[in-house]
Order: structure tokens, then C-alpha cells, then sequence
């Protein structure tokens, strides 16, 4: 969801590969919540600002395709803290000119807005609706602005190796339990650049409900990023989200993200 592959949305995305279990460090160097934050910075703060053109193919479990198109653009406010996100829709045509906004913080609830052309309305998006299908995929809204670092409990439960690369295994566990429709969720995360390449969310009984898959990660301007990734639903049905002419620090000012540009775009940053 990160423009630092979105999903820098989403999201998690993140390299799928066999692992081995081993057992957690007895003195690692890092806490669990350490490797968190490092993971949140890697994952959603490269440069400055970005921007990418992205494209959702959508296959439901009978085969079925539809394909989502569009444009994100990133600022960060404060390393860490305060972000702001424009997504601006351009294929399918009947939500071509659709525009998602987002201010994202630290604590606190977010600001969301989803500007609708086809009968010129901004509608306010609840808090609830955060963890609901983005643009009907299998990544939430969550996935793509980014899920707080304090909204979880976070217990570092091994130290592996995933497709040839030591990562940390990390389970985290919602502190507001009736908040969200899992019950808890794994994340493994490559030791050398924090970018998470795996992750794992269990419903409610305790059963795999949803994978996220980081396929492909490339070098950009000097930053790993995510460019290819999948959410694999238990029932079969996934989404496979690429990233394509991803640019960061191109000196975005808060002016693109206000209220004002959900009904008059940036066409400056949207060709």
C-alpha cells in the first residue's frame, strides 16, 4: 500500500519463500518494538515525498478478473510522524477522476475523505471503515495509509531465514480487539533493509485468513522499494498490486493534500 511501495499501500506487501525455524536470540539487539518502528520508517518513509502509478489486478476465487488503475502520492509531514496520501483513480472509466485523501497520524484517528465524481461528492470516511476492501481488493484502507505502531502489541517470536534472507518474525496483537477483524498478525522482516516480505493475519478462531506477499523489490534512488506484491485471501481469491515509475523527493507541498484537490486534481503531478 508503499509508495515506499504503497502501498509504499498498503499496506503490508511484501517476499514470499520457504523459511527455517529457529528459536528467538536470547539477547537480540533489537526489541520487538524496535524492529516495528525501523520496519515503519523502511516501509513507509522513503524520501521526503514520492509518487507511482499502480495497478491492482483483482481475481476473485472462481477466476474472475477486474483491474483498478491509479495514481498515489505521498508527503511526509514529520519522519515518523504526520503523513499525507492522494490517490487519484483512472481505470476502470466508472471510477476514473475518484480521489482518496488521506492525513495519517501518530496517534489519534486519521483524516479520510473519498471524493466521488459521478455525483460530485466528498464523503468523510469513518475511522471503522479503515480495515473495509480498498477499491474492492484485497487490501483495507489500513493497508495502504498505514497501521499505527502503538495500535499493537508486538512480540518478536523468532529469527529465520526467509527465500535466502535472515529475517525477524514478529507477532503483533491488537490492543483493541473489537477494533479490527483479525486476532492477531505476523510480519517477517528482512534484518538487512526492515522492509517487511511477509505477513500473515488470523481471523477470529484463530485460522489464516489473508496473506501478503512481497514479490519484487528494486533499488530506487537509492531506497529499497516494494514494486510487486500480492494479498492472498484463504478462500483463493488475491490481488496482484505493481508499482511503475515510482519517484521520490519531488517537492510536494501540503497544498496538494487539502480538500480543495479532491474536486481540482494536481495535473502537475498526475500525468
Amino acid at each position: 500500500m508503499n509508495i515506499k511501495g504503497l502501498g509504499k499501500i498498503v499496506l503490508s506487501v511484501l517476499v514470499v519463500g520457504l523459511f527455517l525455524t529457529s528459536t528467538p536470540s536470547a539477547a537480540s539487539a533489537l526489541s520487538a518494538d524496535e524492529v516495528v518502528e525501523k520496519a515503519n520508517l523502511a516501509y513507509y518513509y522513503g524520501g521526503d515525498d514520492g509518487s507511482a502509478k499502480v495497478k491492482m489486478v483483482i481475481t476473485s476465487a472462481s477466476g474472475k478478473e477486474r483491474v483498478r488503475e491509479l495514481i498515489l502520492l505521498r508527503k511526509d509531514i514529520a519522519d515518523g510522524g504526520m503523513q499525507k496520501y492522494y490517490v487519484y483513480f483512472i481505470n476502470p472509466p466508472d471510477v476514473s477522476g475518484m480521489v482518496f485523501l488521506v492525513w495519517r497520524k501518530v496517534s489519534g484517528d486519521d483524516d479520510r475523505w473519498l471524493y466521488i465524481p459521478a455525483v460530485d461528492l466528498v464523503k468523510r470516511i469513518a475511522t471503522r471503515d479503515k480495515r473495509s476492501a480498498f477499491a474492492g481488493s484485497h487490501f483495507t484502507y489500513e493497508d495502504i495509509s498505514g497501521r499505527s505502531t502503538v495500535a499493537d502489541t508486538h512480540e518478536l517470536i523468532g529469527e529465520e531465514e526467509l527465500d535466502g534472507k535472515a529475517v525477524y518474525v514478529i507477532k503483533n496483537t491488537p490492543k483493541d480487539a473489537s477494533s479490527v477483524e483479525f486476532s492477531y498478525f505476523k510480519v517477517w522482516i528482512d534484518k538487512a533493509t526492515f522492509i517487511p516480505v511477509k505477513g500473515e493475519y488470523y481471523d477470529k478462531s484463530g485460522k489464516l485468513d489473508r496473506t501478503i506477499y512481497t514479490d519484487e523489490i528494486e533499488v530506487i534512488q537509492g531506497i529499497p522499494t516494494v514494486i510487486k506484491g500480492r494479498a492472498v485471501m484463504a478462500d483463493g481469491s488475491y490481488t496482484v498490486v505493481t508499482f511503475t515509475d515510482v519517484k521520490y523527493d519531488l517537492g510536494l507541498t501540503e497544498k496538494t493534500f487539502t480538500e480543495r484537490t479532491l474536486r481540482k486534481p494536481p495535473r502537475k503531478w498526475l500525468k
